[in-house]
């Protein structure tokens, strides 16, 4: 299976219908890939906490057109990150989007760990409650976002639900890099799964972003990672290594919390 990661920049100067032309045109350039996934928020800026609501849209709005038909012109699985999904009857959301080959949406995702504390992400945007997976032909995808990397209980959650690939998009800051390769590492080592991490390049609201997106496979191997600027990284990997690993070294099979409710 060939996945290629955009690790598109995204910088002030730059209108979010430029970026959105600019990552179509990426996409179709990934013909001949059986899955794309492009960053976090990367039509604002995962940092640009004052243009969500401005360039907040609906699920089905300009970011959904043009993705929908990237992916139906080169023919990929296409993870195209997330947007600032204004719902009518709600909040804004973190809300990530899915297609098919042919462009049609697979599934969304809505960010359940909202990045900010008491301020930012946390207050602006509502909390998805869903854990979501889509199945592919070769393997089945768990959404996770960004912030979400830091709780392992969700991770566990996707396997749970059959996910063996999982991928996270995400807006994660240079000063927190080295938290970024050791969490993608360890989500990997004790869910058994590959992660595919891919992040944004450039600076949002004058925070530098970290880029280095990373593959890792279900042993903990990083199989390929990406710089600090624009980039598309492209590798294949083989999604039966999950049930390999699962079958050579079980550990699954021997988890105790979480299974059962506890005793009183």
């Amino acid at each position: 299976m060939r996945a290629s990661l955009i690790q598109i920049a995204v910088n002030e100067g730059e209108s979010a219908e430029s970026r959105r032309r600019r990552a179509a045109a990426l996409v179709r350039e990934q013909a001949g890939a059986d899955l794309v996934v492009l960053p976090e928020l990367w039509t604002t800026g995962a940092f640009a906490f004052e243009e969500f609501g401005r360039e907040a849209e609906p699920l089905e709005g300009p970011t959904y057109e043009a993705m929908a038909k990237a992916a139906s012109d080169a023919g990929v699985w296409l993870h195209a990150g997330s947007i600032p999904e204004r719902d009518p009857e709600g909040p804004l959301y973190n809300t990530s989007l899915v297609f098919t080959p042919s462009g049609d949406l697979a599934a969304a995702y809505r960010k359940i760990h909202r990045f900010g504390f008491d301020k930012g992400e946390a207050v602006l945007m509502g909390a998805g409650r869903d854990l979501v997976t889509v199945r592919l032909p070769d393997t089945t995808l768990g959404l996770a976002t960004c912030y979400d990397l830091r709780f392992p209980e969700l991770f566990r959650g996707l396997v749970d639900a059959g996910a063996q690939t999982l991928v996270v998009p995400a807006g994660w800051p240079e000063r927190r890099r080295a938290h970024w390769t050791l969490l993608a590492r360890a989500r990997a080592v004790e869910d058994q799964a590959f992660v595919l991490a891919c992040a944004t390049a450039g600076t949002h609201a004058g925070v530098p972003q970290a880029g280095h997106s990373i593959v890792v496979d279900p042993w903990g191997e990083v199989l390929a990672e990406a710089g600090h600027d624009e980039e598309v990284l492209t590798v294949d990997f083989d999604p039966a290594k999950v049930a390999t690993t699962r079958e050579q070294f079980p550990a699954l099979k021997d988890r105790v919390l979480g299974l059962e409710p506890p005793r009183r």
